[in-house]
């Protein structure tokens, strides 16, 4: 299978639905996907202007600079510490690298790339890239013999599922016996909502108490566009096992995959800087507290939804028929058909609209 092979995107079938929302009278609320609305905190955004003069070609590897920010926030924010810059790569964002590691990692027809049941489509859009096949599993002891990429994703998108320290060690544990590279993908580390995330940090796959200290085999995926409303600047990293981030170095060399200059400040700015992020987690707090309500007072029970950007809810019937009740009220969400095919009753609300914008959602599903 190659890139002409590959289904239409599946977004393009919401557009009936998005039309009958945006034909409400008081307009549509679009809660079907998790891109910010918020403002790039200033902190953030000067450094990305006091860095436009970036004349010459940026480094793949990054610069020193960001890479000692990367260690130093493992340490301060995941407690992750003995990371050295080797352990460290910035990335183009986060939705490339999970598409490309399969062909990175050099994987092809015959292997096997495992994923979450309830999945953001890259994991397999980048298995069916290079012609190997996926398998969707969550629990570690129905990961197949012979997988060679095992994709965890904690805090889940769609399902906001959190795995903790013994959930992870288990999976580390598995993978090292399948001989399989492990990868959390933990984009939306900073929202824990529900005892315990609320209090207690969101583990990082690569935490010694998952690990032990040895990181062979396993990365980590972060991405600061949900932290620090960085969607637009294409920011992320990977971090773990060093021989693996040298191998991944070496390929994306050769194929230009260079994060801007600029972005790099602006990154370590980012990272450098925790209040902003603390301030916008509350902000996803208050929507979060005024939409969960409401979504459960119209029929819908949310499920997981622990942690991130995404109240995962069924009325216990098709996700289509979800939409269109919804798409009356002018109300646009995510179908669970997009996220696998193990959960289609379920849909996905995002807290990434305005504060008046999900003040109008509940009152609308209140009043359905």
């Amino acid at each position: 299978m190659g890139v002409a092979d590959l289904a239409d995107y599946p977004w393009d079938a919401v557009a009936p639905y998005a039309a009958r929302a945006k034909a409400h009278p008081d307009g549509i609320i679009d809660l079907s996907i998790g891109s910010p609305v918020d403002p790039t905190p200033p902190v953030v955004a000067d450094a990305l202007a006091s860095a436009t003069d970036a004349h010459a070609y940026p480094q793949t590897v990054g610069t020193p600079a960001l890479r000692e920010a990367i260690v130093e926030w493992f340490a301060r924010r995941r407690g992750v510490r003995g990371l050295s810059v080797d352990h460290v790569l910035p990335t183009v964002g986060s939705k490339e690298l999970v598409a490309l590691l399969p062909l990175l990692l050099g994987l092809g027809a015959g292997d096997i790339v495992v994923h979450p049941r309830a999945a953001y489509p890259t994991y397999e859009v980048g298995a069916r890239l290079v012609g190997a096949s996926p398998v969707a599993a969550d629990d570690a002891a129905d990961w197949p013999l012979g997988a060679r990429l095992i994709w965890v994703n904690s805090p889940g998108n769609p399902d906001g599922r959190v795995m903790d320290v013994a959930a992870l060690r288990v999976a580390v544990l598995r993978a090292r016996e399948i001989g399989a590279v492990l990868v959390s993908d933990e984009c939306y580390a900073e929202l824990g909502w529900d005892a315990p995330w609320d209090t207690e940090a969101i583990p990082s796959v690569l935490d010694p108490r998952v690990t032990g200290g040895d990181v062979r085999s396993i990365l980590s995926v972060y991405s600061l566009s949900k932290q620090s409303n960085l969607a637009g600047y294409r920011a992320a990293f990977l971090a773990g096992d060093p021989a693996l981030v040298a191998r991944l170095l070496t390929a994306r060399k050769h194929l230009g995959l260079m994060l801007p200059a600029p972005v790099q400040e602006a990154m370590i700015a980012a990272l450098g800087d925790d209040e902003h992020v603390a301030a916008q987690k509350e902000l996803y707090r208050a929507r979060r507290a005024t939409l969960r309500p409401a979504v459960e007072a119209a029929g819908f029970r949310v499920d997981a939804s622990e942690a991130g950007l995404y109240l995962w809810a069924t009325e216990d019937r098709d996700a289509w028929e979800s939409l269109g009740r919804l798409a009356e009220l002018g109300i646009l969400v995510g179908p669970g058909h997009f996220y696998g095919d193990h959960f289609p009753n379920h849909i996905r609300f995002s807290l990434t609209a305005s504060d008046e914008r999900i003040r109008a959602a509940a009152e609308r599903l209140l009043e359905a």
